[in-house]
């Protein structure tokens, strides 16, 4: 988390927040977890994880089936559904809503914090932000309508700091 509180989900080239040291973390957080929890972290689902993890940019669980898959020997979109829905419910994963589309959670959640996504038109970035200001509007929000919500996803498109730099006229 940077000094804006952004976890930086990066496609750009002016940061590295993917590679193999992120993913390695992602999925010994998930390792303690499965374990901490008695649950199973199988091979489908950490595969699943270090492709999201690796790539940069979020991913569809078709493109992530594909990735998965061998000459011959096919994963099938469902499957990859189920491993996404554990990753998912384990704060591993994000669903992105408007793309369909999943990245890794680089940090735990806590309970009733929301995500904000920060997601660029033009390149496709997506960054992943917390604010203190939209945690106590939306928590007034939801109190005065009575109602609970089973999770707390803000999604913001536009563009990126970068793509509006390469915009501007030098």
């Amino acid at each position: 988390m940077d000094e804006h509180g952004t976890c930086g989900h990066h496609g750009h080239a002016h940061g590295d927040s993917h590679g193999p040291a992120r993913t390695a973390d992602l999925v010994a957080r998930a390792e303690r977890l499965a374990q901490d929890l008695g649950l199973q972290f199988t091979a489908l689902r950490r595969r699943t994880l270090e492709v999201v993890a690796e790539e940069g940019r979020p991913l569809g669980a078709y493109d992530i089936a594909e990735r998965l898959s061998a000459p011959g020997k096919r994963v099938a979109a469902v499957s990859v559904y189920r491993a996404l829905d554990f990753l998912t419910e384990h704060g591993l994963v994000h669903r992105i809503a408007s793309r369909n589309a999943f990245v890794p959670c680089e940090h735990g959640h806590g309970a009733g914090e929301s995500a904000v996504f920060l997601i660029c038109r033009s390149c496709g970035s997506v960054d992943e932000t917390i604010s203190a200001e939209i945690e106590r509007s939306l928590d007034r929000t939801l109190a005065q309508a009575g109602f609970k919500p089973a999770s707390r996803i803000v999604e913001i498109e536009g563009e990126c700091g970068a793509c509006q730099g390469r915009g501007e006229p030098g």
